[in-house]
C-alpha cells in the first residue's frame, strides 16, 4: 500500500468515526434500574423515556434558537460525562419532608458552539436542561419543546384561553389527539401515556418565561412561550391590567453564559408516587439567603373570602378597626400566627403609602403583636413595582410581617424576574411572600424560603361565583397543581353543601362536600402559609371543629401517601414531630378506605378522627367527631360519604 492510499485510508477512518460519534446513541437508567432516559444524536437530538422498558415518551427533538443559530440542529458532540448525584437536602420550610434525597443519574453532553444538554434520570422520572457558555448576553428567539407519546394517551388538560392568565383552569379529562391543533395549556400537565403518569412541568425557572404547551391534534405536545413585552398599556383596570401592545420576537433577552430551566417530568405507574413527588424542589436551585432562621410559616385567618360577613358583635363590621381586632382575638383565641388584610386595606390600590382612613393599621398591628398574631398585606403588582423598595420599607415600619402580592397574571421573563426580585427584597426585610393570582412554583421557594406559596390554581375563592370547585376538580390538584409546589388553595369553609343544596354566594359563600372533605385539606393540601378562609364567626359557633383544624400543622417532618387515585381518591399521612396527621378525600364518589397503621412505629396511640356523618351525603355539615386507642397493628376502616372527607391526629397515648 502507498502513502497515498494510506492516507486515503486513514482519512476515511477518521471520516467513519467522526460520522460515528455523530450518531451516538446514549441510555442513562434511575438508581433503580426502571426509568431509562434515550438520547439520539445525529442530524438532531433527540430523547426518548420508558418505564420497566414500557415506552412511555416517545423520541421527540429539543433545540434552542440562540442569536440567530439553532442549538440541537446538526450538532456536533464533542464530549460525554456521567455521574451520579446523591445528597441529602434539608428544607428550611418542608412542604413534605424535613430532608429531601436527592438521588440521581447524570448525563452532560457538550457541543460545539459553546453549549450542552444536561440529563438526569430519577426513579421518580427524568429532565433535561440546555447550558450555555457565551462571554456575552443573547437573545433567545425560541425553545422547542416536542413531547410525544403513546397512541390513545389520555390528558388532564389545564386549558388556557390567553397567555394572560391567573393559571386558574380546570382539568380537562380527554384524549390527548382530541385536542384540536393550537389549543394550548399551562403547566403542570398531567398525561397518561400507555398506562403510566407522566406530569410535565418545569424547575428552576429564573430569568426565563414560563413554558406552555400546544397541542398538535395528535398524541404530543409541543412549546409555546410569552414573548419579551416591550410596550404595554394600562386595560380596563389600569391599576391591575395591561393592555399588550407590542412584543419582541424573543422569549428572552439574558445572560450568554447560564444553565437554562429544567424539563421535569415525574413519571411512575403509582398514583401514590406522583403526589408525593417533589422534582421541582431537588432540580432547583440552593437557597440564596444566608438567615432563613426568621421564617416563620403559620395558619392565617383571612378576610376576603368571607367579605368581613362578622356578627353578634356590637360594632358595624367592615372594612375597619374595629373588624380586624376581632379578627386578630379569633387567631390568638386558636393559635394562629397571622391575619390577612386584604384589598381595602389602603385608602387607593395605587396607593400603599396611606391606609384606608377607616383603619388604624399602625394600631392594628402592635394590637396583633400585643396577641402574638401577626399581619400580612395584600397588594396588587403593579403598583409594588413601580417603587418596591419604598414600599417595602414602609411595611417593616407599620411591623407587618408579609405581602401578599396579587394579579400579576404574566408568565413572561419580565414577570419571572419581578418574582424573584420580590422574594429577594423581602428576604432583605425579613417578610414573608404569598403570591396570589400567580403561575404555578417553579422552584423559587427553595432559593428563596421566605416565598411561602402560590394561588397557581382554581381554589376555594371560585365558589363565591361560579360551581367549578367540585370534589373531582380537589381531586386533581395533589397529582397535579401540587407537584409543583404549594397551594394557596384558602380551605376551611364551615357550610358545606352537596350538589343539590349548593348555591353560589358571594357575600357567604360555601363549600362543595363535607365539613370532613375540608377538615382532611389541612392534611392532603400543602402550604405553609395555610388559610381559615371562613368567617371567624362561623368558627366561634364551631368550637368543635375550629379546635380541630387549629391543631393541624403547616410544615412536614415525613410524608406518605397511602393510597390514591388521580380526580377520585386520596390517603396521606404525614408526620410533625412524634405526632401523625392522616387525611382522606373522595370526589362525588361514597368510598370505603382502609387506613394501615403500619407507618406508626411500635407502641400505643391515641387517635383523634373527624369523619363524614351518618347524613353527610344529604347535608355535608354532618361529621362525628371519634377517639380511640390504635396500635400499629389497627386497620380503620373509613367510610366517606359523596364528596367527602375523613381527617384524623394521631399521638403516644398516655
Amino acid at each position: 500500500m502507498n502513502i497515498k492510499q494510506i492516507l486515503f485510508f486513514v482519512v476515511a477512518v477518521l471520516l467513519f468515526s467522526m460520522e460515528t460519534f455523530a450518531q451516538r446513541q446514549f441510555n442513562l437508567s434511575s438508581p433503580d434500574g426502571r426509568v431509562t432516559v434515550k438520547v439520539e444524536v445525529g442530524d438532531d437530538i433527540k430523547w426518548s423515556a420508558s418505564l420497566d422498558g414500557k415506552p412511555v415518551i416517545l423520541p421527540g427533538s429539543v433545540s434552542m434558537a440562540v442569536n440567530k443559530d439553532i442549538l440541537g440542529k446538526k450538532p456536533v458532540l464533542l464530549s460525554q460525562s456521567r455521574r451520579q448525584i446523591n445528597n441529602r437536602i434539608t428544607v428550611d420550610v418542608p412542604r413534605k419532608n424535613k430532608t429531601e434525597q436527592d438521588l440521581c443519574n447524570e448525563l452532560l453532553l457538550q457541543f460545539k458552539n459553546n453549549y450542552s444538554l444536561i440529563f438526569r434520570a430519577y426513579n421518580e422520572g427524568a429532565a433535561y436542561r440546555f447550558e450555555t457558555k457565551y462571554k456575552n448576553e443573547v437573545l433567545v428567539e425560541n425553545e422547542d419543546v416536542n413531547l410525544s407519546f403513546n397512541p390513545g394517551s389520555q390528558v388532564f388538560f389545564p386549558e388556557e384561553e390567553s397567555i394572560i392568565s391567573h393559571y386558574e383552569r380546570s382539568y380537562i379529562d380527554t384524549a390527548l389527539a382530541s385536542l384540536s391543533l393550537g389549543r394550548f395549556c399551562s403547566l403542570p400537565v398531567l398525561v397518561t401515556s400507555g398506562g403510566v403518569r407522566v406530569l410535565v412541568t418545569e424547575a428552576d425557572l429564573f430569568d426565563y418565561p414560563n413554558l406552555f404547551l400546544s397541542a398538535t391534534a395528535g398524541n404530543s405536545l409541543a412549546a409555546k412561550f410569552p414573548p419579551v413585552l416591550l410596550q404595554a398599556d394600562p386595560g380596563k383596570r389600569p391599576d391591575r391590567d395591561e393592555k399588550i401592545v407590542k412584543e419582541a420576537d424573543y422569549i428572552a433577552r439574558t445572560s450568554g453564559t447560564r444553565t437554562f430551566p429544567w424539563r421535569v417530568f415525574t413519571i411512575t405507574d403509582d398514583d401514590r408516587k406522583l403526589a408525593e413527588s417533589d422534582m421541582v424542589f431537588k432540580l432547583s436551585r440552593p437557597v440564596a439567603i444566608n438567615d432563613t432562621k426568621w421564617i416563620k410559616p403559620g395558619k392565617v385567618a383571612w378576610d376576603w373570602w368571607n367579605a368581613n360577613n362578622i356578627y353578634g358583635v356590637d360594632f358595624e363590621a367592615g372594612l375597619n378597626t374595629a373588624t380586624y381586632k376581632y379578627y386578630i382575638d379569633f387567631a390568638a383565641k386558636y393559635g394562629l400566627e397571622y391575619i390577612i388584610l386584604d384589598e381595602g386595606w389602603s385608602k387607593t390600590t395605587t396607593d400603599l403609602t396611606a391606609p384606608n382612613p377607616d383603619i388604624n393599621l399602625e394600631e392594628l398591628i402592635s394590637y396583633g403583636k400585643s396577641k402574638g398574631v401577626g399581619v400580612i398585606l395584600w397588594m396588587l403588582w403593579k403598583p409594588l413595582d413601580q417603587n418596591m423598595e419604598k414600599h417595602l420599607d414602609q411595611f417593616v415600619k407599620w411591623g407587618a410581617k408579609g405581602i401578599k402580592v396579587d394579579f400579576m397574571q404574566r408568565a413572561d421573563q419580565y414577570m419571572v424576574n419581578y418574582y424573584e426580585r420580590v422574594a429577594r427584597e423581602c428576604a432583605k426585610r425579613q417578610l414573608l411572600v404569598d403570591f396570589h393570582g400567580a403561575f404555578k412554583p417553579s422552584g423559587l421557594h427553595r432559593a428563596y424560603p421566605n416565598v411561602m406559596s402560590y394561588e397557581g390554581l382554581k381554589g376555594a375563592e371560585n365558589n363565591k361565583w361560579g360551581k367549578l370547585i367540585t370534589p373531582d376538580h380537589n381531586l386533581t390538584l395533589p397529582f397535579i397543581r401540587m407537584v409543583a409546589g404549594a397551594m394557596d388553595y384558602t380551605p376551611g369553609a364551615m357550610i358545606n353543601a352537596n350538589k343539590v343544596s349548593f348555591r353560589d354566594i358571594f357575600d357567604n359563600p360555601m363549600s362543595m362536600g363535607t365539613r370532613c372533605h375540608q377538615f382532611a385539606m389541612y392534611v392532603v393540601y400543602e402550604s405553609p402559609l395555610q388559610m381559615l378562609a371562613d368567617n371567624p364567626t362561623h368558627y366561634y359557633k364551631e368550637p368543635e371543629s375550629t379546635e380541630f383544624i387549629s391543631k393541624m400543622p403547616v410544615t412536614w417532618d415525613e410524608t406518605r401517601v397511602l393510597d390514591a387515585k388521580v380526580s377520585d381518591y386520596i390517603l396521606v399521612a404525614r408526620r410533625k414531630g412524634a405526632k401523625w396527621y392522616a387525611g382522606a378525600m373522595t370526589d362525588w364518589t361514597p368510598r370505603t378506605l382502609t387506613l394501615d397503621c403500619s407507618f406508626l412505629p411500635p407502641g400505643n396511640y391515641k387517635i383523634e378522627m373527624m369523619q363524614d356523618g351518618v347524613n353527610a351525603g344529604r347535608n355535608g355539615n354532618d361529621y362525628k367527631k371519634v377517639v380511640q386507642k390504635i396500635t400499629n397493628g389497627s386497620k380503620l376502616v373509613l367510610n366517606l360519604a359523596a364528596g367527602g372527607g375523613w381527617a384524623g391526629i394521631i399521638e403516644k397515648a398516655d
